[in-house]
């Protein structure tokens, strides 16, 4: 039988100077999928490498050996200097554990932020890549598929993803709930903090029109700007650029405000009081707290932030329980369908057998039967079919229900010898060139007679 086993590290077992050498070899012409032909034991391999995780899943006869030639397969990419210390930052899961972990990691309950939606387009990236170096087969394939769809269910019947649980994107929460459509925005980034930046990003993914960058060091600011599409402002003339955005992101190490009442005051009369929206990420804080004060101008500082990501947090917390008992229940059926691989050939010879000896008696019936048009006869061809499959339907049933228990393997063995099955579940070769020998001679027969 098949065995399924996922070899792995990630950011709870490893630490950040491993994943990123593990990260940077699979990134490298020499990817792991393009030593599948070389390995000897493992028959379909799956490889997923991302900043906080390198995982190897795979489909092997041979437990140990397979095992350890992936194993070896990573220490010989991560050099001498690092294979001392990973083999105590791998993990081991095999048949069902894999699997479990597997529906887990796609519907984002094994990442650092629980909830997050990236890790989904990763695994189909790299299930794109595996399927392109022909490493996957009918397991892998069924397995990665059904991944989807659970990352998917997840997605539909919880509410894992609506919470934000990081200060970037609850400040990106709070402008859609004061503006609802950010497509339209205008927005300004001070400073070159890095969940400014996150924010900034998070924005953009809302299509935001326009960002623009203000920081004391200019070429930072046009290094920012060129990643976002967007245009640099003079750190002296933040002010005025209050007057054209409608969100301000604030991340700059000043000791004092930045930007105080009276100023802003002022600009929102330019403004014609068109309401505006200051995060303000940075210790000591860039806005004085009296900008709150000002009519349709919303402040929110970090601790505001973070009060938002705590209850989040534990809202996050109750859904991913709700997921785990998703994630719990496609395992089980995913082991069902993983158990009636066992009975397949047993099912493939006994359709095989079926429609040999139905096609042989079509064709000795047609041959008796030369008058009938060409319509006629595919008629009989499809209603024989049609026979077949009906007859077929029980037993086919009820070796696909057994399937799941232990006691298998003797329900296969009976249908084998009660069909006579022989030669691994084909059909008995030397009993149907009898039974076609037997009909050519019936045909001279019949021949003979009408002559």
């Amino acid at each position: 039988m098949s065995q399924l086993v996922l070899v792995g590290m990630n950011h709870k077992t490893a630490p950040i100077e491993i994943r990123e050498r593990l990260a940077a070899v699979c990134r490298e012409d020499k990817h792991l999928l393009h030593r599948f032909p070389q390995l000897r034991y493992v028959d379909e391999l799956f490889v997923l490498s991302t900043c906080n995780r390198v995982e190897i899943l795979f489909v092997c006869n041979q437990l140990h050996e397979a095992t350890h030639e992936v194993k070896s397969l990573l220490r010989g990419h991560l050099g001498d200097a690092l294979s001392a210390q990973v083999e105590s930052c791998f993990y081991t899961y095999q048949f069902l554990d894999a699997v479990k972990h597997l529906f887990r990691v796609a519907s984002s309950l094994d990442s650092m932020v629980v909830g997050e939606p990236q890790i989904l387009g990763q695994i189909k990236a790299a299930y794109r890549e595996a399927t392109e170096c022909k490493a996957v087969g009918v397991i892998l394939n069924r397995l990665l598929h059904k991944a989807f769809s659970v990352a998917k269910r997840v997605r539909s019947e919880t509410m894992i993803g609506s919470h934000a649980v990081s200060i970037s994107y609850a400040a990106v929460e709070l402008a859609r709930k004061i503006f609802r459509d950010l497509r339209d925005k205008r927005v300004l980034l001070i400073g070159a903090g890095e969940m400014a930046e996150l924010a900034a990003e998070h924005l953009l993914a809302q299509g935001v029109r326009q960002l623009m960058v203000a920081n004391r060091t200019l070429e930072r600011a046009v290094e920012l700007a060129g990643r976002f599409k967007g245009e640099t402002v003079s750190f002296s003339h933040i002010l005025d650029a209050l007057k054209n955005v409608d969100i301000v992101l604030t991340s700059t190490g000043s000791p004092e405000p930045i930007l105080r009442h009276k100023d802003v005051k002022s600009r929102m009369r330019e403004r014609k009081n068109r309401p505006l929206f200051f995060i303000d990420i940075a210790v000591p804080r860039d806005v004085e707290q009296r900008v709150n004060e000002i009519e349709n101008v919303y402040l929110y500082d970090i601790d505001d932030l973070q009060g938002i990501v705590d209850f989040n947090r534990a809202g996050r917390q109750l859904e991913a329980e709700r997921a785990e008992h998703i994630v719990a229940e496609e395992t089980v059926k995913f082991q069902q369908w993983l158990c009636t691989l066992d009975v397949v050939p047993t099912i493939v010879g006994l359709r095989e057998k079926a429609d040999a000896i139905r096609r042989q008696e079509l064709l000795r019936t047609l041959s008796h039967l030369p008058h009938l048009t060409e319509k006629d006869r595919k008629a009989i061809d499809v209603l024989t079919q049609s026979i077949v499959k009906k007859l077929l339907h029980d037993p086919i049933m009820f070796l696909k229900k057994k399937a799941h228990r232990g006691s298998k393997q003797l329900f296969t063995d009976c249908t084998q010898q009660l069909f006579n099955l022989t030669n691994g579940c084909k059909p008995d070769s030397s009993a149907l060139t009898d039974e076609v020998s037997s009909v050519k001679n019936e045909n001279k027969i019949l021949k003979n007679l009408e002559k």
